[in-house]
């Protein structure tokens, strides 16, 4: 009978085990969530007289005009604005991308930051290339994503992916009705049909 409980801890444990991943992930995306909420991207006009700061889903934060940007023309005023503010946009969208990466990328197989240069650069008409070339040096470039194969998220939460799928040993005609429940609660559902 000792033998039978001790395999019985041991399967609880494994099930403790996955269940501490799983919260450990969901943690990650409240994190997440409170870094894109803080988001902001700050960018200053070439001749410094305009400064945008966007922040998540392009909202904008702030607009701040030097006296040197109210002493401009109307129209040069307006296009500085303008160009200003579409690439505040532009560096929020790819560091929410970045955040959405680092936090869920991996274990979704994602990668939206390469997604978001692919439309910004389809949008402008040039190449991911040459629109890397003109960001700003602090922009970080978002490491390929890592298989990671004991984050729950890349697997079944109540078995391992990883190993070829056997058919369960029969039970012995003595088997307890714990010992079936855990034997049921960590195989396919296929298993059960």
């Amino acid at each position: 009978m000792s033998a039978e409980m001790d395999r019985l801890v041991a399967e609880f444990d494994k099930f403790q085990a996955k269940l501490k991943q799983a919260e450990a992930q969901f943690a990650k995306v409240g994190d997440m969530q409170e870094e894109l909420t803080a988001l902001e991207a700050e960018v200053t006009s070439p001749d410094r007289a305009v400064t945008v700061v966007a922040g998540p889903s392009g909202s904008i934060k702030d607009l701040r005009l030097t006296p040197d940007a109210l002493r401009q023309q109307p129209d040069q005023l307006a296009t500085s604005i303008l160009a200003t503010l579409h690439k505040a946009v532009a560096e929020s969208a790819r560091k929410q991308a970045g955040i959405v990466d680092e936090h869920v990328g991996t274990a979704f197989g994602l990668n939206v930051s390469d997604q978001v240069l692919e439309a910004q650069a389809a949008g402008l008409g040039t190449t991911v290339e040459e629109l890397e070339s003109n960001l700003p040096e602090e922009q970080p470039q978002q490491a390929a994503p890592v298989r990671d194969d004991e984050d729950f998220a890349n697997n079944d939460l109540l078995r391992d992916d990883r190993r070829t799928p056997q058919a369960p040993p029969s039970a012995p005609p003595s088997a307890s009705a714990g010992d079936q429940f855990l034997k049921n609660l960590f195989n396919d559902e296929e298993d059960h049909r």
